[in-house]
């Protein structure tokens, strides 16, 4: 059983930052697969916010360009996503995602004034 566990949502000003942590006990899924985070505002389909690779390699989707940043620690089998510049149309839950096929329980990013 593969299990993503997310951690780092919350409450934030716009302009604000947060840091996303998603991490797994899996090491064979996490090496293999590559790394995604989605994000679902209320209304909205998920969405596509960033990917890594296993070497590295990353994108991200032109609304999160410039702000946001996906990283990997491969020796502590998690994936981060450092969001900076916060905007309230970031507000949504955010899903961690291994190759699209496994994924975790989402955490809640508002930004607010």
């Amino acid at each position: 059983q593969v299990q993503l566990v997310e951690s780092g949502g919350g409450l934030v000003q716009p302009g604000g930052s947060l840091r996303l942590s998603c991490t797994t006990s899996n090491n064979r899924i996490f090496i293999i697969y590559v790394m995604g985070w989605y994000r679902q505002a209320p209304g909205e389909e998920r969405e596509l916010v960033a990917r890594i690779g296993d070497n590295g390699n990353t994108m991200y989707a032109d609304s999160v360009t410039g702000r946001f940043t996906i990283s990997r620690d491969n020796s502590r089998n998690t994936v981060y996503l450092q969001m900076n510049s916060l905007k309230p149309e970031d507000t949504a839950v955010y899903y961690c995602s291994a190759g699209d096929l496994f994924w975790g329980q989402g955490t809640q990013v508002t930004v607010s004034s």
